[in-house]
């Protein structure tokens, strides 16, 4: 059995069945029916039409479903809907999967989830383990989900930025459990900015392509995490920088300039410096700028800091930094790298060891306590 196949006409086949008004979640049992089926028959006899078979079988399933005794009238008449075997609707309904999975009413944490499920085609079980909690959690989480979206018309789903910040989420998830979350991500982007002409999708595409070409070089064997400047760049995926590169290019292009294409130059500029010593700092704090007019966020404004620091001196990063509320995450370890940097090696280890106690996860504050130890045991002068 195709597996991937499978896994890519999930959407639209889901799609399909609502478009003829079946609700999400019934839609979606129904789907679901028919791949068990598909994994049944396929391996001996693959349809010609793959989608039209399992728009057909899942219809049939529904169908199936509502019929009882007592609603003999009732089922009669959906039987004489029932399409006939062939190719299906040629229109493609993954766009507007997507944008539904990601509707505003939904926290975040959820719309995740049921993007996972519904569009990537993953299981409860996977997803559970990706987000490291029990099944029955990530169960009850994605069934409040297709809860709440039932209730939305299909022709009135959430915006498109919505679904970008849903997207970045996934792919910010990493890489735990038995599914390779950033992975998903970049696939489920790439088939996002093949249905639309959208900059800021190209723009999140490009960043993750970026960031992910990284990722080899990105951790020691034993797990701990290996900083930007100190990175073997001899690792770094060079297809996927060139992707990256070349999909940010086509975006900038066009001129209508938003956070994630400002990113997505922000990791280029990082992927062209042949060594840490040779990062165009002056044209990253020009990028951190931009990226500041647009968001206005305080993380920008910490990540500049630091920026503004490599570029002009330690001494104006930490001017910078003392602008950004100091109740901000990760505000300690880069006052502490400022301060290494600037030579007040006291100070910079007792805020590598303040930011390791208050680190996001266990590689983290493993990597800033080994950042003070670091500077503790060094030889002062």
């Amino acid at each position: 059995m195709d597996e991937p196949l499978l896994r890519q006409l999930t959407p639209a086949v889901i799609g399909v069945l609502v478009h003829r008004g079946v609700d999400f979640a019934t839609a979606e049992d129904a789907v679901q029916e028919a791949l068990i089926q598909a994994a049944l028959t396929w391996p001996d006899r693959r349809p010609a039409d793959p989608k039209g078979w399992l728009v057909t079988v899942a219809w049939r399933k529904f169908l199936d479903a509502h019929r009882s005794e007592a609603s003999r009238r009732d089922r009669e008449q959906r039987a004489e809907a029932e399409p006939p075997p062939g190719p299906a609707e040629a229109a493609d309904d993954t766009l507007q999967l997507f944008f539904l999975c990601a509707h505003p009413s939904l926290t975040p944490a959820s719309a995740v989830a049921l993007t996972l499920r519904a569009v990537g085609g993953l299981t409860t079980r996977q997803i559970a383990q990706a987000y490291l909690v029990p099944e029955a959690t990530m169960a009850q989480r994605i069934s409040r989900a297709k809860r709440t979206v039932g209730a939305v018309r299909f022709e009135e789903p959430g915006d498109l930025a919505t679904v970008l910040r849903v997207l970045y989420l996934v792919f910010n998830e990493g890489y735990t459990g038995d599914v390779d979350l950033a992975a998903e991500a970049i696939r489920l982007t790439r088939e996002l900015a093949s249905m639309t002409e959208d900059e800021e999708t190209a723009g999140l595409l490009a960043l993750m392509l970026l960031h992910h070409a990284r990722r080899p070089a990105r951790t020691r064997r034993d797990g701990s995490l290996v900083p930007l400047n100190e990175q073997d760049r001899s690792r770094w995926n060079t297809r996927l920088i060139a992707e990256g590169v070349e999909i940010l290019q086509t975006a900038l292009g066009r001129d209508r300039l938003g956070e994630f294409q400002a990113q997505a130059a922000i990791a280029a500029l990082h992927a062209d410096a042949p060594r840490a010593e040779e990062t165009d700092w002056v044209q990253i704090v020009d990028w951190y700028d931009e990226l500041l007019r647009l968001t206005g966020s305080p993380v920008v404004q910490l990540n500049r800091a630091v920026a503004i620091g490599e570029a002009d001196g330690a001494g104006s990063g930490l001017a910078a930094l003392a602008t950004v509320d100091p109740g901000l995450p990760r505000h300690s370890a880069a006052s502490a790298y400022l301060h290494e940097k600037a030579g007040d090696l006291p100070t910079a280890a007792r805020l590598y060891a303040e930011a390791a106690r208050s680190a996001p996860n266990l590689a983290e504050r493993d990597h800033l306590t080994r950042q003070a130890a670091r500077i503790n045991h060094a030889p002062r002068g």
